[in-house]
C-alpha cells in the first residue's frame, strides 16, 4: 500500500473490492499507522496500515495475506447471526 492512506471512522472494510463487508473502522491512529476494526460477533482488532491493500469510496480493502489468524477466524464468523 502506498503512503497515501485515506481512512476514517465509519469506513467499511472488505477482503476484496466488491466483496462482502467484513467490518467497520472504529479508530484511526495515523501517527502509529494503525486502525481499529470492529468485526461483528468478535469485537475489535488493531490492524497495521501494512495490511491495507487499497482505500477508496469509504472502503478499506485489506490484504488477507497480512492479517493474523485470530482476525481471519473472526471474519469467518462475522455474518453468523444473519438470516437470509
Amino acid at each position: 500500500m502506498t503512503q497515501n492512506i485515506s481512512v476514517k471512522v465509519g469506513d467499511q472494510a472488505y477482503l476484496a473490492d466488491g466483496g462482502e463487508e467484513i467490518g467497520a473502522v472504529r479508530e484511526v491512529y495515523k501517527e502509529r499507522r494503525e486502525l481499529v476494526l470492529y468485526v461483528e460477533n468478535s469485537g475489535e482488532f488493531t490492524i497495521s496500515w501494512d495490511a491495507i491493500h487499497a482505500t477508496h469510496s469509504q472502503k478499506v480493502v485489506l490484504d488477507v495475506k497480512k492479517l493474523d489468524r485470530a482476525l481471519l477466524k473472526a471474519i469467518g464468523h462475522a455474518h453468523d447471526g444473519e438470516v437470509f
